[in-house]
């Protein structure tokens, strides 16, 4: 159980660390934060250097993630100052036509997203371009910074759809032919998953999505916002769609790979610091200590 005095303690320290960025000098403060993050917290480097031992992908990559998580940081406390004027300051489209395309089928557009670039910026973006949007999330466990950030990621106009809002509010956005994303990289436990290739690893991985998407006929778009440096602002990319059998386990591995070859693409800004391949096969040994 949590008590109230740590919950206010992490709301305060967030709110007042958002305020600094948001009205410092940005960039400063944004790779100086990832930073001491980085060295308060040195088992997130250890795991991001884990996971590229195991995949063949280059160490260095790792610290880009930390850039990454600074840019980040910086682009959600200045979320309120993001408006339907200066969006395009901040990020631009590419692949579009694929969403077009997919909305003209009419029976709602499924983003399988993924922690790469800034997933907070593209969803409250997308808002602000062309149409709200409905942004599938799991509830922080502090109540007072979950409130927080849900009511900072629909101050575009998008609808958060929490857990315990269950799968109906996801089924009736669907039916009216609107967007819904989900993010769909991350480890799941043996009682509710199945594994894929990932990476040349088994990964664990929720059969959900692969399910709605079947069930309801949704077009599966893999989105997603990288940095580009020589721009210095974001790229919000849709790739082609992913084509759904109604196989679960070929829908599911086809969804992956999609999102493998976006951070084969970006691998400095994918969030390699979490344990992706921390669910293991009945007898296989750990990967992470």
């Amino acid at each position: 159980m949590r008590s109230q005095r740590r919950n206010l303690a992490e709301y305060w320290l967030v709110r007042i660390l958002l305020a600094t960025v948001a009205f410092g000098p940005t960039r400063f403060l944004g790779t100086l934060y990832a930073k001491i993050l980085d060295r308060a917290v040195p088992k997130l480097r250890r795991v991001a250097l884990r996971n590229c031992e195991i995949t063949g992908v280059s160490p260095q990559v790792v610290d880009g993630v930390f850039r990454s998580i600074g840019r980040l940081l910086v682009c959600f406390a200045r979320f309120p100052r993001i408006n339907k004027s200066n969006v395009h300051n901040w990020i631009r489209y590419e692949g579009f036509e694929h969403y077009v395309t997919a909305k003209a089928r009419g029976k709602g557009v499924l983003f399988a997203t993924l922690h790469l670039g800034n997933w907070e910026l593209s969803a409250y973006a997308h808002a602000l371009m062309t149409e709200q949007m409905h942004i599938v999330v799991r509830p922080l466990d502090n109540p007072l910074l979950d409130a927080f950030v849900h009511a900072r990621r629909a101050g575009s106009g998008n609808v958060v759809i929490g857990k315990a809002d269950g799968i109906r509010p996801i089924f009736r956005a669907l039916a009216a032919n609107q967007p819904v994303g989900i993010l769909v990289d991350q480890n799941v436990g043996l009682d509710e998953g199945l594994f894929v290739n990932f990476f040349g690893r088994k990964a664990c991985v929720s059969p959900a999505f692969a399910k709605l998407a079947a069930r309801t006929g949704a077009a599966v778009l893999p989105g997603y916002a990288v940095w580009s440096p020589g721009e210095g602002k974001y790229i919000l990319k849709f790739d082609a769609p992913v084509a759904i059998t109604g196989n679960t386990l070929i829908d599911t591995q086809r969804i992956q790979n999609a999102l493998e070859a976006a951070i084969r693409a970006f691998p400095d800004q994918w969030l390699w610091i979490h344990r992706r391949w921390k669910t293991r096969p009945h007898g296989e040994p750990p990967i992470y200590d």
